[in-house]
């Protein structure tokens, strides 16, 4: 019979100083919903472009999420998002250059917005 092969596991992750905030747009903010306008500020960390699996504390990439959903993976710091209508939750979590997360993870705080 054929037993699973377990997967690969990534090790142990480091940790990160940087730090990741959201300055546009403001929490509670209204935005319009065919192009609302992100833009983070890290701090102590570098966006690199290439993925690699020799990771460095303050080395990575950006990733994006809209209501717990992982929209876009980016390789800078602004960046226009298409939202439905409604209200919306954004943030932004900096990740180690091989797209895994660091330990503890580098989150910005979530705000929420209104898309119309």
């Amino acid at each position: 019979t054929p037993t699973a092969t377990p997967a690969p596991t990534l090790g142990p992750r480091p940790s990160s100083l940087a730090t990741l905030e959201i300055l546009a747009p403001a929490q509670g903010a209204s935005v319009i919903a065919a192009s609302t306008h992100v833009q983070l500020k890290l701090t102590g960390g570098t966006i690199v472009t290439e993925t690699t699996v020799a990771i460095r504390p303050d080395e990575g990439h950006v990733h994006l999420y809209v209501d717990n959903q992982l929209v876009t993976m980016n390789y800078g710091l602004e960046q226009d998002v298409v939202l439905a209508v409604g209200s919306h939750a954004i943030k932004a979590e900096f990740v180690a250059a091989d797209h895994a997360p660091f330990s503890p993870g580098v989150w910005t705080a979530e705000i929420v917005v209104t898309a119309h």
